[in-house]
């Protein structure tokens, strides 16, 4: 019988990126999801990923440097994931035409939120990721817990296969 756990959808999409990764970077920033914070707390503790090693979290200087790191990252080789939302990701968008353009295997886990205009906005809609569509990457997207886990192992796969 599996084991039944109770998390949300930052933990369920950062487990699997943790899973299936060998480099996670991250910027932490508040306000912020908890993925990266949930990914660096499972290196730390020692959890290894499918292949047998624990990932290397790389904390960057900013959401730029993060996307840049994976840009970085994925051309060494290495399986590399990152998280984002909102303004986060918009700063990511010259990056992600690169690694698109380049046909890298990675996977963006963000968490949908209003890009704040005026003032700073926690709320949740899609303007952050309508802002991308043109970079090249595949936008998938889910509508619960279990398919925010399920989304992150599908879209590694995807990736992976492309």
């Amino acid at each position: 019988m599996a084991k039944k756990i109770m998390i949300d959808g930052n933990t369920a999409a950062a487990t699997m990126a943790h899973a299936t990764n060998e480099v996670c970077a991250i910027y932490p920033i508040t306000p912020s999801s908890g993925m990266g914070e949930v990914a660096d707390e499972l290196s730390a503790e020692g959890k290894t990923n499918i292949f047998g090693t624990v990932p290397l979290v790389v904390e960057m200087q900013s959401e730029a440097g993060a996307a840049a790191a994976v840009h970085g990252s994925l051309t060494s080789g290495a399986l590399t994931t990152t998280f984002t939302a909102s303004q986060g990701l918009l700063l990511m968008i010259p990056t992600m035409f690169k690694v698109a353009g380049e046909l890298s295997p990675t996977v963006f886990h963000v968490s949908a939120r209003s890009v704040a205009c005026q003032a700073l906005s926690i709320f949740g809609d899609h303007s952050d990721i309508m802002a991308v569509r043109q970079t090249g990457f595949a936008l998938l997207g889910s509508s619960s817990i279990q398919e925010i886990g399920d989304m992150a192992l599908i879209a590694q796969a995807a990736t992976l296969e492309s």
